[in-house]
């Protein structure tokens, strides 16, 4: 009678991770063919997609900027000046 240390679920979950592995890597060797044919082509991708993420962190940096600008600027105004002789009248009610 021999003695299972795994189930079929366990069975079924490690080929299904072989095999995610396996398309993993055949599409990376494919890339990787696809580049080594048309360097010039993903050279202007790559400096494209830089180019572009340079110009969100740049446009993402001054919206801050000018948020934490505005921010200062609200809290640099003079505080509303203090009114004397206003008192706050509340008219109370007791129950008899």
């Amino acid at each position: 009678m021999p003695f299972r240390f795994y189930s079929n679920a366990l069975s079924q979950a490690s080929r299904a991770v072989a095999t995610g592995i396996l398309t993993l890597g055949l599409f990376l060797v494919g890339f990787g063919v696809v580049i080594a044919a048309f360097p010039e082509v993903f050279a202007y991708l790559a400096a494209a997609s830089f180019f572009l993420a340079g110009i969100g962190c740049a446009v993402t940096a001054g919206k801050i900027l000018w948020a934490q600008r505005r921010l200062n600027h609200h809290t640099q105004d003079p505080p509303q000046p203090y009114r004397q002789n206003v008192r706050i009248h509340t008219e109370e009610h007791h129950p008899m």
